[in-house]
């Protein structure tokens, strides 16, 4: 049976020399429950490994999500970027689709020094613009999981993800803990620290299971600085600890992905924490 919470690595597993549609496999055998498909540098795979990785993540009780290219910008002030960014999301609903992908997750964009609000005013027209073609192509089987981002100049804090998805169907978000933590200059230091995040999302979104990412994260006075693995936990936050109890408490459903330089491996010491937890 599974646990409320749900933890897998971002990308291949370290060790896995295999082709990444084919991971679930190794991903089950390891212990671990889900798997985040990376695609930063662009969207390369094709349909028919699409289809077998959903009928490997199937067959192995693994669930699968999708991280689309960095170069996703909402709100870029250049228009054949702005269309680059809609056909990206277009690309990333389409294979998701292929992949049985429950979160297609993205980076909403940067404030390109405008202010925020005029930022999340030209990202909810480019939602919209999306949301015409893949209507256009009939893509209907798809939810986009905007992230938190780590840096102060990027669109993408708690509120501003929540808005976005509290304004679309078929938006859910990703609530990237160490972005949050890096964002804030380093204020995820207990357990009662997560209520704010999560009184926002209970306030404003009905969600069944929440999508997370967490590593411990070096941080500068402008956000994310460098990701950490989980044994550096003494010097770099946040505690993964902290979030777990704070989940536990409040019966939270949630798909922790484990972005450390570690992933799997990281994977499965935040899942035996856990187990020791509850």
């Amino acid at each position: 049976m599974k646990h409320n919470v749900l933890f897998g690595p971002a990308g291949s597993p370290v060790n896995y020399k295999g082709a990444a549609y084919k991971a679930p496999k190794y991903i089950s055998e390891e212990g671990l429950d889900s798997y985040e498909y990376q695609t930063p540098y662009g969207i390369r795979i094709g349909e028919k490994s699409a289809v077998t990785l959903k009928e490997e993540s199937q067959k192995h009780d693994v669930l699968v999500s999708m991280h689309g290219p960095y170069y996703i910008n909402l709100c870029a002030k250049d228009e054949d970027k702005l269309d680059k960014s809609i056909g990206y999301l277009i690309s990333l609903a389409r294979v998701g689709e292929w992949m049985g992908a429950y979160r297609l997750v993205f980076h909403p964009g940067a404030y390109m020094n405008r202010k925020p609000e005029k930022a999340m005013e030209i990202s909810k027209t480019t939602v919209n613009r999306v949301f015409e073609e893949l209507e256009a192509e009939g893509i209907e089987d798809f939810t986009f999981a905007p992230e938190t981002t780590g840096k102060r100049a990027q669109l993408g804090n708690v509120r501003e993800v929540v808005e976005l998805c509290a304004t679309f169907d078929h938006f859910e978000p990703t609530i990237d803990f160490a972005h949050v933590h890096a964002r804030g200059r380093g204020f995820l230091n207990k357990k009662e620290d997560y209520n704010c995040i999560f009184s926002i999302i209970e306030d404003n979104l009905d969600i069944d299971r929440l999508h997370c990412h967490f590593t411990t994260i070096e941080y500068s006075q402008a956000g994310e600085v460098k990701h950490h693995t989980l044994d550096e936990s003494d010097e770099y936050g946040p505690d993964i600890k902290d979030l777990l109890a704070n989940l536990i408490d409040n019966g939270w459903k949630a798909n922790i992905i484990c972005e450390t330089p570690e992933r799997d491996l990281d994977a499965l010491k935040m899942k035996k924490i856990y187990e020791d937890m509850i």
